[in-house]
């Protein structure tokens, strides 16, 4: 019998708890608690990503998640692209209440830098035309602004969703709203603690055919952030939960196996 587990399910920049749509109910047939999260101003939040003016606001739905959990329970959190920071800062505050963190090629920091490093080098790394139809807009504290962004139609096209179906790629036109990396409030930020965020299980999924960040840069981060397991998805572009479904379930489940 299935040992029955808790994912926590964390989307990326941009996106909302609605992009687990196919994974949601492949982890609940085999017999485990799902939760999506919609972070603070995506998704379904009745909030907008300009009034979200910190990370640490952004992510308040999933820290408050976090805090309400029974002094015994664990969960398997999944992050995915920018989501792997949300991982990294629950995983600080709630190391106890986390049986493993998995990053789905998702930006993945280390200890040893401050948070912003690998926003940084992960923007550095993209040349301006490589952006292509994204639209950025500046917001937030005149004495703190903010960068925020929406991905259009000929980038979701051509880098994010470029082997998944086309349902999801007009599912996603519909359903996507402006987000941020936070990477100027980030900048401040405390460094991760190896007593927190470090003394966490993490799990790193590879997608090899992913062109937001590539699987040299997956690799880079996965060495630097100390991931103690690593999974590959062969086929799979950025939005893995629509391009390979039944392959990340099949690995978040063989996570579920490896951490009971």
């Amino acid at each position: 019998m299935t040992q029955q587990r808790h994912f926590v399910l964390v989307h990326g920049v941009c996106h909302g708890a609605w992009c687990w749509y196919h994974i949601k109910h492949r982890l609940e047939s085999a017999g485990h608690r799902v939760t999506p999260m919609n972070l603070a101003g995506a998704g379904t939040s009745a909030r907008s990503i300009f009034d979200v003016h910190t990370f640490h606001e952004y992510n308040e739905p999933l820290l408050e998640f976090m805090a309400g959990l029974g002094p015994t329970e664990k969960v398997i959190l999944v992050g995915h692209s920018l989501g792997g920071m949300s991982l990294a800062l629950a995983a600080d505050k709630f190391p106890e209440k986390i049986l493993a963190a998995v990053f789905l090629t998702a930006l993945m920091p280390d200890t040893t830098n401050r948070p912003s490093h690998v926003l940084e080098q992960f923007i550095s790394s993209i040349p301006e035309e490589g952006w292509l139809d994204t639209q950025f807009k500046t917001f937030g504290k005149p004495e703190k602004q903010l960068i925020s962004f929406f991905f259009g139609p000929k980038i979701l096209a051509a880098l994010l969703y470029q082997l998944s179906p086309k349902e999801d790629l007009e599912l996603a036109k519909i359903m996507m709203r402006p987000g941020s990396l936070f990477i100027e409030d980030l900048a401040t930020a405390d460094k991760f603690t190896g007593e927190g965020y470090g003394s966490t299980e993490r799990v790193y999924i590879v997608c090899k055919q992913d062109l937001v960040i590539p699987e040299e840069f997956q690799r880079r981060m996965l060495k630097d952030g100390g991931a103690q397991h690593v999974m590959e998805i062969d086929g799979a572009d950025h939005m893995a939960m629509f391009s390979q479904p039944q392959k990340l379930s099949d690995c978040l489940l063989q996570v579920a196996a490896k951490y009971a």
